[in-house]
């Protein structure tokens, strides 16, 4: 039986013909690259940290004419040996799973802000919105190294893959990102924000940032899984 990889998030399917289009990822048909029958599935890696340490004299000497600079040249040139550390930075972020990694945190945090909030709406008590609160400071903080992380990966591992799956994750991780940043502003102008007219809205953003870092955990797991 013939196997088929995606040449996006490298599911593998077993079958005469390629699915019409991924179970994991979305892509279509024609994303699929047929494997030999000798040939290991490939894995999602990231390029080798050496590529991004050679030399610009040496790429100049094999791929361009004396007296030219390559794409590469010219951006070392205008940014400077920074870019070569930022590439490298990227690369590794990327090889050892940094975003699967950062994502942990906000990830395991939301539910017990939600929870919190809602005890506290219930309850009526100060310190467990106080709590609430503190535990979304935390998400506020990984958020930046979560979106950075989450870019490179898209752009790195899934060729900046269009499909409906992507779509949905990162509308889901914005939305809830959003979520986090209006419940801290709104508790900061407003601590007693549970005990005024508006507190079933603010419980009902905080359920909707659970439910939006649930989405894209979610989809992150079925494509790191492949299920």
């Amino acid at each position: 039986m013939k196997k088929w990889q995606c040449s996006v998030c490298k599911y593998v399917h077993t079958g005469e013909e390629p699915p019409e289009k991924c179970p994991v990822c979305g892509v279509a048909s024609d994303k699929f690259v047929l494997l030999e029958e000798d040939t290991e599935p490939d894995t999602i890696e990231a390029e080798p940290v050496a590529e991004a340490s050679k030399s610009d004299d040496s790429q100049e000497a094999s791929s361009a004419p004396s007296g030219t600079d390559t794409p590469g040249a010219a951006f070392i040139e205008k940014f400077g040996p920074a870019a070569v550390h930022m590439e490298k930075a990227a690369q590794l972020m990327v090889k050892h799973h940094a975003h699967p990694m950062s994502v942990h945190l906000p990830n395991g945090v939301i539910p017990i802000v939600a929870i919190l909030v809602i005890l506290a709406w219930f309850s009526g008590s100060q310190l467990l919105l106080q709590a609430g609160f503190i535990n979304l400071v935390f998400v506020l903080i990984s958020l930046p190294i979560v979106g950075l992380t989450g870019v490179l990966e898209w752009q790195r591992k899934y060729n900046q893959a269009q499909t409906k799956v992507f779509k949905i994750k990162i509308a889901a991780a914005s939305v809830a990102a959003i979520c986090c940043i209006i419940s801290i502003i709104w508790y900061l102008v407003n601590p007693e924000v549970l005990g005024s007219s508006g507190a079933w809205l603010f419980v009902f953003i905080n359920v909707l940032m659970l439910a939006g870092a649930g989405v894209a955990g979610h989809i992150g797991g079925k494509l790191v899984f492949k299920e």
